[in-house]
C-alpha cells in the first residue's frame, strides 16, 4: 500500500510539474503580456523597457522559468491588481477559497446523496416508469447549461419568489463571527445559529444549481454499474443459496458497483471548479470560481498563476484520495 501512494504521489508532482510549465510558456504568450497588464494602455516604450528589465523578461527562457517557480514555491505570484487591486495573490487566493470549498462540499453531497440511491433503486427496477423518468432526468441535468439553470433557479426562487437569498455568502447586516472561513462552520463553532443557517440558506440555490451535472452522472454511471453487477454469476449463486436482499445488496451488489462511481466522485469532485465559475458568477458568491472569471476578464495574470496552479493541485489531490480509497476497496489496484 505504501508503495502505490508513493508511485501516485510521484505522479502528483509531476503532473503539477508540467502544468506548471505549461502555465509559463502560456502567460509569456498572451498578447502583450504581464506588462501590459500592469502598465495599462498608457505603456509608453520607455516605461515598458524598464519594467520588462525589473521584471527579468529579457533573461533566458530556462532563467524566467526556474525564477518563477521558486517564487511558486514561496507562494510569492505578485499583487493582484484587478480581483482586489494591491493584495497579495496568494491572499486572494486564501480568501476566497473557503467559499468555493464550501459550495462545492455542499454540491457534492447533493448529487452522491441523490445520484447513488437513485442509481441504484432504478437499476433494480429496470425498464420500469421510475427508471425511464430517473434516466430522462438525469439527461436534463447534464443537458441544461448551469449558468442557465443557475438563472432560473434564482429568477423563481429569489426574486419571483422571495424564498431563498439572491446573491452573497450571508446577509450584509447579519454580525457573524469569522473563524474559519467557513461561513456554516463558523456559525456552528461560535453557536451564532442564526449566521449558521442564513449562510446555509445563501449555499441553497448555488448548490443546487452547481450539483446537477456531478448528480446525473453519479446517476447514471451507479445505474449502469449495479445493472452489471446485477447481471454476474456471483449474485445468481447468491440468490440460489438463499441469501437474504440485504446481504446480496450490501456484501455482493453495492461493495462491487461502488468501484467505478468512487472514481467517478472523485473527478466531479475535481471538476467542480468548472462549474463554479458560472455559478459564483451569477450569485456573486465571492469563491476562487468568480475570482477566476474576474482575474481573465481584467488580465489579472498574478491572480491567475495562483488560481490555476493550485486549481490543477486541488484536483491532483483529490484523484491521489481517491485512488487510495479505490485501492482500499479492491486490492487488486495496489499492484497494477
Amino acid at each position: 500500500m505504501l508503495r502505490f501512494i508513493i508511485r501516485r504521489l510521484g505522479q502528483m508532482v509531476g503532473v503539477v510539474f508540467v502544468l506548471s510549465l505549461l502555465l509559463f510558456l502560456w502567460l509569456r504568450s498572451l498578447p502583450g503580456g504581464t506588462v501590459s497588464a500592469i502598465l495599462g494602455d498608457r505603456a509608453t516604450p520607455e516605461s515598458r523597457a524598464r519594467l520588462e528589465a525589473a521584471l527579468g523578461l529579457n533573461d533566458p527562457l530556462y532563467v524566467q522559468y526556474w525564477r518563477f517557480l521558486k517564487r511558486a514555491a514561496t507562494g510569492n505570484f505578485g499583487a493582484s491588481n484587478g480581483v482586489q487591486p494591491g493584495k497579495d495573490a496568494l491572499g486572494v487566493f486564501l480568501t476566497r477559497f473557503p467559499a468555493t470549498v464550501e459550495l462545492s462540499t455542499f454540491a457534492i453531497i447533493v448529487a452522491v446523496a441523490a445520484g447513488i440511491p437513485l442509481g441504484y433503486l432504478a437499476a433494480r427496477r429496470r425498464a420500469s416508469l421510475f427508471d425511464n423518468a430517473s434516466v430522462i432526468v438525469s439527461l436534463i441535468g447534464v443537458a441544461v447549461p448551469v449558468f442557465f439553470l443557475a438563472f432560473l433557479l434564482k429568477y423563481f426562487f429569489a426574486v419571483k419568489l422571495g424564498w431563498l437569498p439572491v446573491s452573497g455568502r450571508q446577509s450584509a447586516g447579519l454580525d457573524a463571527t469569522r473563524v474559519t472561513g467557513f461561513f456554516v462552520l463558523d456559525g456552528l463553532i461560535t453557536r451564532e445559529w442564526d449566521a449558521a443557517w442564513d449562510a446555509f440558506k445563501h449555499l441553497i440555490l448555488p448548490g443546487l444549481a452547481l450539483a446537477t451535472i456531478p448528480f446525473a452522472v453519479i446517476f447514471r454511471i451507479a445505474r449502469a454499474s449495479v445493472l452489471e453487477v446485477l447481471d454476474e454469476d456471483f449474485v445468481r449463486t447468491a440468490e440460489s443459496k438463499g441469501l437474504t436482499n440485504r446481504v446480496i445488496r450490501g456484501r455482493h451488489v453495492l461493495r462491487n458497483a461502488m468501484l467505478p462511481v468512487v472514481t467517478t466522485v472523485g473527478l466531479q469532485v475535481g471538476g467542480l471548479l468548472a462549474g463554479a465559475i458560472l455559478t459564483e458568477t451569477v450569485f456573486s458568491f465571492g469563491g476562487i470560481g468568480e475570482a477566476l472569471a474576474i482575474s481573465f476578464e481584467k488580465k489579472d495574470y498574478a491572480v491567475l498563476q495562483v488560481l490555476i496552479l493550485a486549481s490543477a493541485a486541488i484536483f491532483v489531490l483529490v484523484n491521489l484520495l481517491v485512488d487510495i480509497l479505490y485501492a482500499v476497496i479492491d486490492p487488486r489496484v495496489r499492484t497494477r
